[in-house]
């Protein structure tokens, strides 16, 4: 026990320095081993008045950028990802599969602070995905685990061969767990962060640039996103709400990129956040131009050491283990997925017909009930209103396939979604309500 927590202090130190030699500052926070997660980031004593916590320069975010930009992996990926063959998540996982193997590789400190297995479904024994079968968790992690892979045997194991023998290794193999760890690296860690245009296209730079070339930038499309990242993001001097905080989009100015972010990245999940993360364009607030901080999001100093936390966002259950290996107790933001699947239908008599109904109404087969809405079960809060004789007006006005039939006396009192209903009820359909439909829609069809 002794010795393992001598190596991981030593492990720790060489990361802080790491961090140091990269111009990363911790200016009101340490980062220290917290039990079950591992390793976090705590308050410390010299806390600065502005609430600034940790500055990480944006130059030290491993991106797909910095992959195209790679001297080893940019001229193998390059064409690939300008054809199409693979996409910006699959960089950053081959980027971080061969960062791992790679025995001089300068990313040794920060990699070697990251889990070594994960908690979350892919990493379950076969006993142990078993407790998840009938959930629509269990098929995701067996269409996923499928997925990576194939991936993996394809493209990955021949390319990263060849990637090492390129760098002069000819020694270390690659497995599929390399590759696993790198993809729950990526989906734990990764934060989507806001950047000027200019700085991921940049329209003039020296061959030898840190930048990657107009060419390369322009091939980045497609890990380019209008949306915003839920994991504690603000950014300075932008005008829109993101989930309560203000933060930054100047239209065709930002843009959007996946990427990791060494310091950062050490924030634990809360559901009150006690920092957030925000992008200072300019140094104004860092003094470090291009450089993402951690914000503390109280009023005034920590007056005890307590884990500087940040939200990964309003998610139930099923998704948090999914995507980061955890559960809350009594998770308010907890939900029920009720799923119809698409070969049940098979089974259903007239299915066919059924499908094409289905297909013309773009039904939706599945909702996702809040936990909120499911204190009396899957009766909905109109029930109550009904039984205590208050008025309770209709929320659902619809119509019928064969135009007909009246609204379900019950509708009202369910939680389910219309759109879901009415899938439901076109399942459920007889074999004179397909005729009326198929007639009706063939004289829409005519007009």
């Amino acid at each position: 026990m002794a010795a393992q927590q001598e190596e991981e202090e030593a492990k720790l130190e060489r990361f802080l320095q790491w961090l140091q030699v990269n111009g990363v500052e911790l200016r009101g926070c340490k980062i220290k081993h917290c039990d079950s997660k591992g390793f976090g980031i705590f308050s410390a004593a010299n806390q600065a008045s502005d609430g600034v916590l940790l500055v990480v320069p944006l130059d030290l975010a491993i991106t797909p950028m910095r992959v195209l930009q790679d001297s080893l992996l940019g001229p193998e990926c390059r064409a690939m990802f300008e054809e199409g063959e693979v996409d910006d998540r699959f960089l950053m996982n081959l980027f971080l599969t061969l960062e791992r193997l790679r025995k001089n590789s300068s990313w040794k400190p920060y990699l070697n602070m990251l889990p070594t297995s994960f908690g979350n479904p892919l990493w379950f024994t076969d006993d142990e995905l078993l407790e998840l079968k009938g959930t629509t968790l269990y098929r995701a992690t067996e269409l996923q685990k499928k997925k990576l892979q194939t991936l993996y045997d394809d493209k990955v194991k021949p390319l990263v061969k060849k990637l090492l023998t390129l760098d002069g290794d000819s020694e270390s193999e690659v497995c599929f767990e390399d590759f696993l760890w790198a993809n729950s690296v990526f989906w734990t860690r990764a934060l989507n962060i806001p950047l000027p245009h200019s700085y991921v296209f940049p329209q003039t730079q020296e061959e030898d640039s840190n930048f990657a070339t107009t060419k390369d930038s322009e091939l980045c499309t497609n890990y380019i996103s209008s949306g915003e990242d839920e994991k504690g993001c603000r950014v300075q001097n932008v005008d829109r709400q993101v989930n309560g905080v203000t933060s930054t989009t100047i239209q065709g100015e930002t843009i959007w990129v996946e990427g990791l972010v060494p310091g950062i990245d050490f924030c634990n999940h809360d559901l009150k956040a006690a920092a957030t993360w925000e992008v200072d364009r300019t140094g104004s607030i860092t003094g470090v131009p291009f450089s993402m901080y951690l914000l503390s999001a109280e009023q005034s100093l920590f007056e005890t050491e307590r884990e500087i936390s940040i939200s990964y966002g309003n998610k139930g259950n099923e998704e948090l283990l999914y995507l980061y290996g955890f559960v809350i107790d009594n998770n308010p933001d907890d939900y029920l997925m009720v799923h119809y699947p698409m070969e049940a239908i098979q089974s259903v008599p007239f299915s066919d017909s059924k499908v094409q109904l289905l297909e013309a109404q773009k039904a939706e087969l599945r909702c996702l009930l809040p936990r909120s809405l499911l204190d009396r079960g899957f009766f909905s809060e109109c029930t109550a209103k009904i039984e205590g004789n208050d008025k309770c007006e209709d929320q659902v006005r619809s119509h019928s396939w064969s135009g007909q039939r009246k609204m379900p006396s019950y509708l009202n009192k369910l939680v389910f979604p219309n759109n879901f209903l009415t899938a439901l009820r076109t399942i459920a359909l007889q074999e004179d309500e397909i005729f009326q439909v198929s007639s009706m829609l063939e004289e829409v069809r005519v007009l």
